[in-house]
């Protein structure tokens, strides 16, 4: 059925969504058999008015024919009567009937599109999980938010709207016309003429409301980006005094949103009238072309009624053509767009077949990352091993590799040239999510969840996890987090808001810290996370990563040398290259860089 619905519009692009309809192949069956049922029940009481009529038109004869036998007369109209009353019950029983079976074919068809919309969300979500970070650099959130809210949306109306009037069209269209071509073949061409132009007509007006409403859509998200932002950046709107300003930016954004709803309200307000009008001459045409066939003898005046029933069942199908169309090529201009994504394949192997366990050594082998579009390296030449239960440090000014440094390591991106090995096997051969489980990573931009303080540090564990709550209070104490706790009202269940926006950029830097340490991971990566701390909650911090590291690996990276000066091995990172390696009092006596700016620093303290 699917396949030969897709055939029939030529849409290649919606043949992605046969597997749903494959699914859900039961319900679109039941609602196939639920319009053709309800067609039916439509087309009958349309018979029973004209055998009623009729049937009235006969006895009325007779009543004048027998006026003078009142006997007759009484017999006559007690028949009358109850023929009125067994057609009227009559109707009404395949009306009520016809609304069960509409009912049905909504709970089937309209039931079976949310269904596919449910799916089709995940899959573009789970999709989006599995692409890598060079994707979601090269497309806007918004564009990402887009396809997965309003082009499924669009693709859930052809689904569901557009493929249950498609199927009732043609249902429709081939039970009335039989029936109507079996009772007059005359006046069935003459009515039906009417009818492919009044169904071209909504189409023209339905395609211009659907691209007056694609740019209320387009403005409408203009609108929200501006307001997003301005609400996201208030404290800057407001520390410059530019209220003002904003107000009257967002007046002109306002105003283009007012006068595009007023284009479509215009064209609303012809378009109803217009189906009014067309819908009402078919049927005056149907009257004054069957009364034509009444005067000449070949219908009669019950045909007449039976034929405005039947025009009037046909109106809706063929007006909702235009509509139907246009749901369709919305879907497909839609469908293409997340075919787009779903094409997209992901750069990085994740392996999952592959074991990975981490005992002895991390190994850079030469290792040198450019970013794409870029010419100079980020990384050049990179060569280091980091043993297992050792610290290291790395230090360097903004812009000399320390986070790519990182993000090679945590694989976010793999290496230009070279590779990285986990004891002796390459990192791109291992399980990439069992080598993120082995790791607690505290990321120089914090990102907290619009959540409680709880859920964002218990974010990284395994809900089978039985052990939450004791190593939650671990996690925070040795993130010197429990003072800042106590001082909520609400404590650790304390909403954050959107990104944290409630807390200090120190009080985030702990919550993002108890996250690392709460997984109790092999390996500690923090990636200049302390630089909003005081100098004795870093103290603390550093000294409780000094308690834990038995059998621990830490990368800390830092722009101050009080978070790096303990460390196994300090690495200065200049350019993408390494100009120093060794411990604290190997580089001071170098006298080179990390001893000036270790002096430096120590001066301005």
């Amino acid at each position: 059925m699917c396949s030969v619905f897709l055939l029939f519009v030529g849409l290649k692009a919606l043949k992605h969504l046969n597997k749903y309809f494959i699914k859900y192949k039961i319900r679109l069956l039941l609602g196939v058999i639920f319009v053709t049922a309800s067609n039916l029940f439509a087309i009958f009481p349309a018979q029973l008015v004209r055998k009623s009529i009729d049937l009235i038109k006969d006895h009325l004869n007779e009543l004048v024919q027998a006026k003078n036998n009142q006997t007759l007369t009484e017999s006559l109209t007690n028949s009358l009567g109850s023929s009125i009353l067994y057609f009227t019950l009559l109707v009404i029983a395949f009306a009520i009937i016809r609304g069960l079976f509409m009912y049905f074919m909504r709970q089937t068809i309209i039931v079976m599109s949310r269904k596919i919309e449910y799916d089709l969300k995940n899959e573009v979500f789970t999709h989006y999980q599995l692409l890598d970070q060079t994707f979601y650099r090269n497309h806007r959130i918004g564009d990402l938010m887009s396809r997965i809210s309003e082009d499924v949306s669009r693709v859930r109306m052809y689904v569901g709207p557009a493929l249950m009037y498609a199927i009732n069209l043609l249902v429709t269209i081939i039970l009335v016309l039989i029936v109507m071509f079996t009772v007059n073949t005359r006046l069935t061409w003459l009515v039906i003429a009417p009818l492919p132009i009044l169904s071209f007509a909504i189409y023209k007006i339905n395609n211009l409301i659907n691209t007056r409403s694609d740019a209320i859509q387009v403005q409408l998200a203009a609108l929200t980006s501006f307001v997003q932002e301005a609400f996201s950046g208030i404290r800057v709107i407001k520390a410059f005094a530019a209220e003002k300003a904003s107000i009257v930016k967002f007046n002109e954004e306002t105003q283009v949103y007012k006068e595009k709803q007023m284009n479509l309200a215009k064209v609303d307000a012809f378009f109803f009238p217009l189906m009014v009008f067309l819908t009402g001459l078919s049927s005056l045409i149907t009257i004054y072309i069957g009364g034509l066939e009444v005067i000449a003898g070949r219908a009669s005046l019950g045909n007449i009624a039976e034929f405005v029933i039947y025009v009037n069942i046909l109106i809706w199908p063929v007006t909702s053509l235009g509509y139907t169309s246009s749901l369709i090529q919305r879907a497909a201009a839609s469908q293409a767009r997340i075919n787009e994504f779903l094409e997209t394949k992901p750069n990085m192997n994740t392996n999952p077949e592959a074991n990975c366990e981490f005992e002895e050594f991390i190994h850079f082998n030469n290792v040198s990352y450019t970013y794409p579009g870029k010419e100079i390296p980020a990384l050049e030449h990179i060569n280091i091993k980091i043993a297992k239960g050792s610290t290291l440090a790395i230090l360097g000014s903004t812009g000399s590799g320390k986070t790519t440094f990182i993000q090679l390591l945590l694989r976010v991106f793999d290496p230009s040239k070279g590779s990285i090995h986990i004891d002796h096997k390459n990192l791109t051969d291992l399980n990439l999510h069992q080598w993120k489980d082995l790791i607690g990573y505290v990321p120089q931009d914090v990102f907290l969840f619009s959540d409680t303080i709880e859920q964002n540090i218990t974010f990284g564990l395994k809900k089978e996890d039985k052990e939450i709550k004791p190593k939650l209070d671990l996690a925070c104490h040795q993130a010197s987090l429990k003072e800042t706790i106590a001082g909520f009202k609400e404590g650790i269940k304390t909403k954050v808001g959107e990104r944290g926006i409630t807390l200090s950029g120190g009080q985030k830097q702990r919550v993002a810290i108890a996250r690392a340490f709460i997984k109790d991971a092999n390996l500690l990566i923090f990636d200049d996370c302390l630089s909003a701390l005081d100098t004795q909650t870093e103290a603390d911090i550093l000294n409780h990563i000094k308690e834990i590291k038995k059998d621990k690996t830490s990368i800390i990276v830092s722009h101050r040398v009080s978070s790096v000066k303990d460390a196994d091995r300090i690495l200065i990172l200049h350019q993408g290259k390494i100009i120093e390696d060794g411990t604290h009092d190997e580089l001071l006596n170098l006298k080179g860089s990390y001893s000036e700016i270790y002096n430096k620093q120590i001066q301005d303290e």
